[in-house]
């Protein structure tokens, strides 16, 4: 039997399994904790930082070497998992992932604690990838394919929103390190559960893999997003530590992609971003997270600092967020059908940046209803053009290489997140700074410490004590929400662009008939070719 052959025997049998719904809801498991553990260190810094006394740059790769070794990683292992199965692939991930939670659960140090977060980066990336591919693998079918992405994306959400709350209430109860030791239990049972349910999944192994490629990738996506996240820790766009990174990784990222366009059996197939429903995909998602990841985490600031809400109050008001993002995940298959993927990541981007535009009228004090029904809408439209730009994106993407595209999914992910804690934290910065120059009674050195953020702000105002401590923590308050205002501005017109750009989508889903959807016509052609040549 010939090796398109053997790859259409692959696909059919993945995707023709006993419950592919049984599938998902492992793959959407998995999801959930790397989503979960992207966020549910953040509550937990100031114990960390209490117990294991770690340095200013230290306490930056603790946080950072997590996302920064995944994003470098998902296009190596991406691909790989097409080569060699993507199952695989993320069984291994599964161990890694347990083995690095025990390790940074315990971790002594604040070295083994950046060790043990660079190493559940890399179990994270084996994991992100694979779950994506093989939800294109085990629904080829786009109308089921869309609830599962639906559900997939619900899930990330889900993950995303409730790391805060799950971190707050743990570090509350026990210790910082209970929110690395719940993985634990839960890899234990997913690992069997995971290699007995999962089917393998591969795509065409023509050609030998190209490592060099590979490295390339991974040290070029590492260099980008080390760059952006060190401008948006407020460092100097000139300075050695920021644009050497960045030029470097540029660099590198420009060769990978001419040595794709050369080569015969290539990484990624550069030719997708020729397709612009594909390259639109890509684009919204980038914008998306652009928008919104840094007004995240500044508007959890704005909750702990301004409201003075304790971490489980704060991961508690997030909570209307995921659920809204739940229920427009559940619809979004249907939604999709009606409406067609271009006007609903339209309208997800409009009514998103609607929701950033009614958090304006927040101030120095708490209104539950509007934060609720902010958070409520800001849920449903990220959760709609997620859901729409995912949806269109993996179609888009023939089924051989749905590891890559999934990769550079999950990448664009978290350089649009990157990229929007560095914009929307130097906007921040630029309208917060400012009114802290001159405040009257407090020195000069104190006000230039108090500049750096709000927190420190207050830890200066409590050293100072009396008027002058006064005046600063409240001079520090109102810069705070005054740059809050500014960054939901231009938060809403990033959101208002994306809805421009997703123009370019289709107007409607590839669709045979109103009862069901049907492959694109690349993957018929593919699937006639390899019924025939099985035939033979």
């Amino acid at each position: 039997m010939s090796r398109t052959s053997t790859a259409g025997a692959r696909l059919r049998a993945a995707s023709s399994g006993a419950n592919r719904w049984v599938v998902l809801i492992v793959l959407c498991i998995s999801l959930l904790l790397v989503a979960l553990d992207a966020t549910v260190l953040h509550v937990a810094v100031p114990s960390v930082t209490q117990d294991l006394h770690p340095g200013a740059m230290q306490l930056l790769w603790i946080v950072d070497a997590y996302p920064l070794v995944c994003a470098s990683l998902l296009i190596l292992f991406g691909t790989l998992g097409d080569r060699v199965g993507r199952r695989r692939i993320l069984l291994l991930g599964y161990a890694l992932f347990g083995v690095a939670s025990a390790v940074a659960a315990l971790a002594t140090t604040p070295q083994i604690l950046i060790g043990a977060r660079a190493l559940l980066g890399v179990g994270g990336a084996m994991i992100m990838p694979a779950t994506l591919s093989l939800l294109r693998a085990v629904f080829p079918d786009r109308r089921e394919r869309a609830v599962a992405i639906g559900i997939w994306t619900a899930v990330a959400a889900v993950g995303a929103a409730t790391g805060p709350v799950l971190g707050g209430f743990l570090v509350e109860h026990f210790w910082w390190g209970s929110v690395f030791l719940i993985n634990i239990p839960l890899m234990a049972v997913i690992l069997p559960l995971g290699r007995w349910l999962l089917p393998e999944s591969k795509g065409s192994a023509e050609g030998p893999w190209d490592v060099l490629g590979a490295l390339m990738a991974a040290a070029g996506v590492l260099g980008v997003v080390l760059g952006v996240k060190r401008l948006g820790a407020g460092e100097a766009v000139f300075g050695a530590g920021t644009l050497g990174p960045l030029c470097i990784g540029s660099a590198l990222l420009v060769l990978f992609v001419r040595r794709q366009k050369r080569r015969e059996h290539p990484l990624v197939d550069m030719r997708l971003f020729a397709r612009p429903t594909f390259t639109t995909a890509v684009g919204c998602i980038v914008l998306a997270m652009l928008a919104l990841v840094g007004l995240e985490l500044i508007a959890v600031q704005y909750l702990q600092l301004v409201l003075g809400l304790s971490p489980l109050a704060t991961g508690l008001r997030l909570l209307p967020l995921t659920f809204a993002a739940m229920a427009a995940g559940a619809t979004g298959s249907y939604t999709l059908r009606r409406i067609g993927p271009r006007r609903m990541v339209s309208y997800g981007f409009v009514l998103t940046a609607a929701a950033v535009l009614c958090l304006v009228a927040m101030g120095q004090h708490d209104r539950p209803w509007l934060l609720t029904s902010a958070f409520v809408l800001l849920g449903a439209g990220l959760q709609t053009t997620l859901f729409g730009a995912y949806e269109s994106m993996l179609s888009e993407a023939p089924a051989d290489s749905a590891g890559g595209a999934a990769a550079i999914g999950e990448t664009s992910y978290q350089l649009g997140a990157g990229m929007g804690i560095a914009l929307l934290g130097s906007v921040m910065n630029a309208a917060y700074a400012p009114a802290l120059a001159s405040v009257q009674g407090v020195p000069s050195g104190a006000s230039a410490h108090a500049e750096n953020s709000l927190g420190e702000a207050y830890e200066v105002a409590a050293r100072l004590g009396g008027p002058a401590g006064e005046a600063l923590r409240s001079a520090a308050r109102h810069a705070f929400v005054h740059g809050l205002h500014v960054t939901l501005v231009v938060s809403a017109g990033l959101l208002l662009l994306g809805a421009l750009a997703a123009l370019r989508l289709p107007r409607v889903m590839d669709c045979g008939s109103p009862a069901a959807c049907v492959p694109a016509p690349r993957e018929r052609e593919r699937g006639a070719r390899v019924d025939a040549e099985s035939t033979a």
